[in-house]
């Protein structure tokens, strides 16, 4: 039976998207939800997985181009015997790498790697040798598969004296969408960052004193970004205007904070949402962002994960970061930078005292929000974290 492949359906703020990656490849055997192809949009990576067992007859569009909301893009034959099915071949052709039971990839592989088929254990169809057999392998047994490729040494690539190696890689689909974002933010907006900075020592000393009970309790791990969390909805509570957004010539105040996380991932940044903050405790923040990690990680964040939002949280103190002006989330009105934290002398009732330190950034849109406002929305969060009773108390 043939069924139509089709490129998933798209969000109305998704126009179209790119095909990434064809993962099998036509008349390769393919079991029912298998990931058969990723589609790139401006915000996420879709899959498109098998829709039963069989394989894939025709290939209608290539990686790289450009399909719509629910276009079709190839042709699926269900119940079809693919490259991984039985077929009758001399015995003596089975340590061959063309042997019928190979599929694509895997023979793919083990040409590249000069491996001994007959050594190889399948397990697809009626022993048919997969992919995941010939990684598997060679994961397990390396030492066995480096005779088999002695046996035809490739010299490295090695650059000559002077030669200037240059890469040319075409932008992914997500990193041109979050260039553009990010250029446009800066040249449309009227942007301006002010500074502060953040005695840590009260957060740090109640995260040592709970932190085991804490994850015993609600079984996620106590971190800092759920303070920070808390006290921004705090501060936006009492600072409307930096919880609002711009709508043409129209200022959107929003009655609910809704902040996004920055995420990094191998495809580029992206900002998941964390909605009703003002209603979550602790721990739903944290293994909440913690869960957008790992799906950020994966690839497995999907667009209504990052829709809307009306703040943002960004954490360069992760990697090393000491101070950084973070550009806006467009459009929303500010976006708070957090830092690493670093010990430093400090002055304290006369006398110098070495305190954990942060550096705090908010950059804001001038348009929306006054300085006198951004201001005192950064001191409100200084205040919050410097002393954590104050958030449980709502003062």
């Amino acid at each position: 039976m043939s069924i139509e492949i089709k490129a998933p359906t798209f969000p109305e703020s998704v126009a179209d998207g790119t095909v990434a990656t064809w993962h099998k490849q036509p008349g390769e055997a393919c079991s029912a939800d298998d990931l058969i192809v990723d589609i790139e949009t401006d915000k996420v990576v879709l899959e498109v997985v098998a829709p039963a067992d069989g394989v894939i007859s025709e290939i209608l569009s290539g990686e790289g181009d450009t399909v719509l909301s629910d276009q079709v893009i190839g042709k699926f034959e269900a119940g079809a015997a693919g490259s991984d099915a039985p077929a009758a071949a001399e015995p003596e052709a089975q340590s061959s790498a063309s042997d019928d039971k190979v599929g694509p990839a895997a023979r793919k592989l083990i040409v590249e790697n000069n491996l001994d088929v007959s050594a190889i254990k399948g397990t697809g169809k009626n022993g048919g040798i997969t992919k995941e057999d010939v990684q598997n392998f060679m994961s397990a047994a390396p030492k066995a598969a480096a005779p088999a490729a002695a046996a035809t040494p490739a010299p490295a690539p090695v650059a000559a004296p002077g030669e200037r190696v240059e890469k040319r890689v075409p932008m992914t689909r997500l990193r041109a969408t979050i260039a553009k974002r990010l250029v446009e933010a800066q040249q449309t907006a009227a942007m301006l960052t002010t500074y502060n900075e953040v005695n840590m020592g009260p957060v740090m000393e109640l995260r040592k004193t709970y932190k085991d009970l804490f994850e015993k309790t609600h079984g996620t791990r106590l971190g800092f970004m759920s303070f920070f969390v808390k006290a921004a909805t705090e501060a936006l509570k009492r600072f409307p205007a930096v919880n609002a957004s711009i709508d043409g010539n129209d200022m959107v105040f929003h009655g609910y904070q809704d902040i996004g996380v920055a995420v990094s991932t191998d495809r580029g940044l992206m900002v998941p949402v964390l909605r009703d903050t003002d209603s979550m405790g602790l721990a739903t923040i944290e293994s909440s962002i913690r869960d957008f990690g790992l799906r950020g990680r994966d690839g497995k964040l999907g667009m209504d994960d990052m829709a809307g939002g009306t703040f943002t949280i960004t954490n360069g103190g992760v990697f090393g970061s000491l101070l950084s002006t973070p550009i806006l989330n467009p459009p929303q009105t500010a976006i708070l930078g957090m830092h690493k934290i670093q010990e430093r002398p400090m002055a304290v009732n006369g006398q110098v005292v070495i305190q954990p330190m942060m550096y705090l950034a908010l950059s804001y849109d001038h348009r929306m929000c006054d300085g006198k406002e951004a201001v005192q929305f950064l001191v409100a969060i200084k205040d919050l974290l410097e002393d954590p009773t104050r958030i449980l108390l709502d003062v």
